[in-house]
């Protein structure tokens, strides 16, 4: 994946993906609920001294009930036991309610925040980044977070509190076996130190190669017409398979990695154990440490060193919650490019909609070799019809990008009712203009919301207006539910021309002073073109309109066409002149009709 340089930015020379700090982020979103919090490390608490008083009511029982009550009182401790395994269910039953709300909480407000953060992001952003291994990122990465919260750290927390405080309780039993016991930490914390450096970079490029194949799945499934149409299945599933295989690799190496340090670990804190078993075996022998002693040192040595080795694995988890969090940490902080300033210069009142253009030069961020715009200079009037037409690649459509501050200009500058766009809020830039795409943009919801995607106010009213005038009306009628009928994924349940005519009645809906039009009306056959034609040619006379076409038979109308090559305005003037004058033009006119018209 290629970073953006926001993302880049964001992560710092002090390298947090790589480190467990980048947890700090996720632990910024769970500190907000502190009575959860305090509940579940309350529940935690409450568990781990249950368990760990387990061993202690056993050694009540052998060296109380058995040797010195001669057996009378057993009844009494086991009484004891069993209130501790009640204590101890409902103390868990209570951690588990509250870490596990946590993490489900701390999820959903890490993805909140991600999308809130990507919503503000330019387009340049999204050519950089591929947005579907940003949506694996806010799955898969969130799916580990999830575990971290609502398990790991859980987990950890409970294993600390038993190791800790079953060492203790191990000093207050047997100091000389406690001590010698502790002598093999230092044993068991080097591996983790030393393993755990090598499993923080894998982990980190496992999270990578999981978030390849979950943007690779996404791109094939949304272009399934044209793998199965041009028999591109078998090559796609060997790609899919490259892409798992080089997963696999990768996760086996993190794997291995975590299994030698898990075996090391419990080899050596185990052997320990057996050793000092051994050792108080003998003291037991000599009647120099008691059996209900030995016994609830056995217990706890148990719970201690599974405590200790536990720890082993959750610090591969957390390792592993670490890259995860660095990635969703770089999309958090990632800048977006355009902003409104500290104060944004208001937009006169009412709005006119007119737009200048003084000297603009421009290229796409991921295509600096080659210039969209040279030094382009245009200025529509309020209430003006102009329509931009060219060969492929002329700029025209870079035009609409720039008008809604999408992107800067590297110079010039745009005027919108005459101030200069940067200086004002994009967001009031882009309430001014009505937008009909080139790739209609359908969203997977009923007809209604997405008619009213432009103005959520809009009654029903409004939208059957704005309908009829877009010649949508008749089959939006004839929907099974109406209004209220769901359109499929990206509106598949729609014809193309049908998409375009929503697209066109949302645009009007907007009811804004300037109308860009990208080929409002290339999906549409020849009946339904001049219907929504007709209707256009009604609504333009309140608003500018700008109007990109290839279709010159739309354009013939407008006040003013110009004529663009290579970045730059060659040509201007009404068709009738553009034709006798015989440029570019001339040469387009006569490529679509029988002869150049008159």
């Amino acid at each position: 994946m290629s970073e953006s340089p926001a993302a880049v930015a964001a992560s710092g020379p002090d390298k947090t993906k790589k480190s467990i700090g980048s947890l700090r982020m996720v632990w910024s979103y769970t500190r907000r609920y502190p009575a959860q919090l305090a509940a579940a490390i309350f529940g935690l608490a409450l568990a781990a001294g249950a368990t760990l008083a387990i061993p202690a009511g056993f050694k009540r029982i052998i060296d109380e009930g058995f040797v010195a009550g001669g057996g009378q009182d057993i009844d009494t401790y086991f009484h004891y036991l069993f209130m501790i395994v009640g204590v101890l269910a409902a103390a868990t039953a209570v951690r588990f309610y509250f870490v596990s709300w946590l993490g489900e909480r701390t999820v959903g407000d890490i993805r909140r925040a991600v999308q809130r953060n990507l919503l503000r992001q330019a387009p340049a952003f999204f050519e950089e980044n591929r947005p579907s291994e940003i949506a694996s990122r806010m799955t898969s990465d969130t799916a580990v977070i999830e575990q971290i919260v609502g398990t790991t750290v859980s987990v950890a927390l409970r294993n600390v509190v038993m190791g800790v405080g079953g060492t203790i309780y191990l000093f207050t039993l047997a100091p000389g076996l406690t001590g010698m016991m502790l002598i093999g930490i230092p044993l068991i914390i080097m591996p983790i130190v030393l393993l755990g450096r090598r499993l923080q970079a894998i982990s980190r490029a496992s999270q990578d190669r999981v978030a390849d194949v979950g943007a690779m799945t996404t791109e094939v499934l949304g272009a399934m017409k044209i793998v199965q149409g041009f028999g591109q299945e078998s090559r796609e599933a060997e790609r899919f398979a490259g892409a798992v295989e080089r997963t696999f690799a990768t996760a086996r190496r993190r794997i291995m990695i975590r299994a030698v340090m898990t075996s090391t670990v419990i080899a050596l804190l185990f052997g320990a154990i057996v050793a000092l078993l051994w050792y108080g075996a003998t003291e037991v022998a000599a009647g120099r440490i008691s059996g209900g002693t030995i016994a609830a040192f056995v217990l706890t040595g148990g719970l201690v060193a599974g405590a200790f080795g536990a720890l082993t694995e959750v610090y591969g988890d957390l390792v592993r919650g670490a890259g995860a969090a660095s990635r969703l940490n770089e999309l958090l902080n990632a800048e977006p490019e355009i902003r409104a300033p500290a104060q944004p210069v208001a937009l006169p009142e009412p709005g006119q909609g007119a737009l200048a253009f003084e000297g603009v030069a421009f290229r796409y961020p991921t295509r600096q070799d080659t210039a969209a715009l040279h030094d382009f200079t245009l200025a529509i009037q309020p209430n003006e019809t102009v329509a931009i037409v060219g060969p492929s690649g002329a700029g025209k459509s870079t035009l609409f990008q720039l008008a809604q501050r999408f992107y800067d200009p590297e110079a010039g500058r745009i005027l919108l009712d005459g101030v200069d766009i940067r200086s004002a809020d994009p967001a009031d830039v882009r309430a001014r203009i009505a937008v009909v795409p080139q790739e209609t943009v359908v969203f997977a919801a009923t007809a209604r919301d997405n008619l009213r995607y432009g103005n959520w106010a809009a009654s029903d009213a409004d939208i059957w207006e704005a309908a009829e005038a877009a010649n949508a009306a008749e089959f939006l009628k004839k929907l099974p539910e109406g209004l209220d009928t769901f359109l499929g994924e990206a509106g598949t349940r729609l014809s193309g021309g049908q998409r375009q005519r929503i697209a066109i009645a949302r645009a009007l809906l907007r009811r804004a002073p300037l109308l860009l039009l990208d080929e409002a009306t290339s999906a549409l056959d020849a009946e339904s073109e001049r219907l929504v034609q007709d209707a256009l040619d009604r609504l333009m006379t309140d608003r500018t309109t700008v109007v990109i076409a290839h279709r010159l038979a739309t354009v013939r109308a407008a006040d003013r066409i110009i004529v663009m090559d290579e970045g730059r305005i060659v040509e201007q003037g009404t068709h009738d002149s553009l034709v006798a004058d015989g440029g570019l033009y001339a040469r387009l006119a006569s490529l679509q009709f029988d002869s150049a018209p008159a």
